[in-house]
């Protein structure tokens, strides 16, 4: 393919020395017109590393509505994210309108979003798809160490249960890419903390190798090639390296911001000496960053809100998150993307 020609990214003039708060009204967000000759969506989170970050939000359950959380944003802010999030999920009503939400990642698509598809999903000893949220194969539970290592074993029970599983979750991104759609997938989301049955397996041969196994399998045996693989780890330990499957396996780092250290300098620099070159993501969060935050850490290439922990709720008084104007000032802010500003993607 062709190598991306941008001659413009709009001079923003990035001063270390603003001093907005998140309350404080935003600066007015000129239109942003791109030039190219093919721009995919990996190459330009690459080219505005440093310079944007595209702002997104996660579409939970139900899947029978897989823009919900998007159209709140929009019915607050009047713009639409530039990132729309799916997930697989696991009760039997959503494993059921999975070709739905698949719909919407497609649709989101051809609207001119960047689409983001993760799984909470059920233990691999669960004899199918369906389950709960914590039981003895439910997403929350936990595999002893021979299960383990039957899992990441070639021949293994569970390991010819996962590829299984593997084949049905194929057979959703070959329908994406049989419609060219380009999307990023994140898989054993906060693999270096204990809340699902694929993490707190530090080492090689810990929840790295089932990354790997599972990129492997999706790439070399079922082709699909129109995936950019986003590895992710949660803030609240500083293990990272122990969790990285390698640095071939994945295209973007992500980090979900949910300890009480926040966005401080300290994980993003701890960020930066892992990604290196490559771009970095807020992968999931409840409180959002203020412009001003991300002025002084502008490598954050998108930063996705986690569902209805978005939003400040007035029935639930002692619940603090984001105000509609910290969204809006967010939303409107120069240095942050959303739908409409975007590019026009190729596959």
């Amino acid at each position: 393919m062709r190598k991306i020609s941008f001659s413009l990214f709009c001079a923003i003039i990035l001063c270390s020395v603003l001093t907005f708060s998140c309350d404080d009204p935003p600066p007015s967000s000129p239109s942003i017109k791109w030039e190219w000759e093919e721009v995919t969506v990996l190459d330009f989170l690459k080219h505005i590393s440093g310079k944007y970050t595209v702002l997104g939000i996660h579409n939970r359950e139900p899947n029978s509505r897989p823009a919900m959380q998007t159209e709140e944003i929009f019915n607050r802010t009047g713009k639409y994210p530039g990132f729309w999030s799916g997930d697989f999920l696991f009760t039997s009503h959503d494993v059921d309108n999975r070709q739905t939400m698949i719909e919407e990642c497609k649709r989101q698509w051809e609207n001119g979003a960047i689409v983001h598809l993760m799984f909470h999903v059920v233990s691999p000893k669960n004899n199918g798809e369906k389950g709960s949220w914590k039981d003895a194969t439910g997403v929350q539970s936990e595999l002893s160490d021979a299960e383990w290592t039957d899992l990441i074993t070639n021949g293994g029970t569970l390991n010819a249960k996962w590829k299984a599983r593997l084949d049905t979750y194929a057979q959703y991104f070959q329908y994406l890419k049989d419609n060219k759609v380009t999307v990023l997938f994140r898989p054993f989301h906060e693999m270096n903390k204990p809340w699902f049955w694929w993490g707190n397996r530090p080492g090689p041969d810990g929840s790295a190798a089932l990354y790997r196994l599972t990129r492997d399998y999706m790439t070399d045996v079922k082709g699909l090639d129109n995936i950019i693989w986003v590895w992710n780890v949660q803030d609240m330990s500083s293990d990272w390296d122990q969790y990285n499957p390698g640095n071939d396996y994945w295209d973007i780092f992500s980090l979900d911001v949910y300890g009480l250290t926040g966005y401080s300098a300290a994980n993003y620099q701890a960020a930066l000496a892992i990604a290196g070159d490559k771009p970095i993501a807020i992968g999931e969060c409840m409180y959002l960053p203020t412009p001003k935050q991300l002025l002084q850490q502008p490598r954050w290439v998108f930063c996705m809100s986690w569902a209805e922990l978005t939003f400040h709720h007035e029935d639930k008084p002692n619940v603090t998150t984001n105000s509609d104007t910290v969204i809006r000032n967010l939303y409107n802010a120069d240095n942050t993307l959303t739908r409409d500003e975007l590019p026009k993607f190729m596959f």
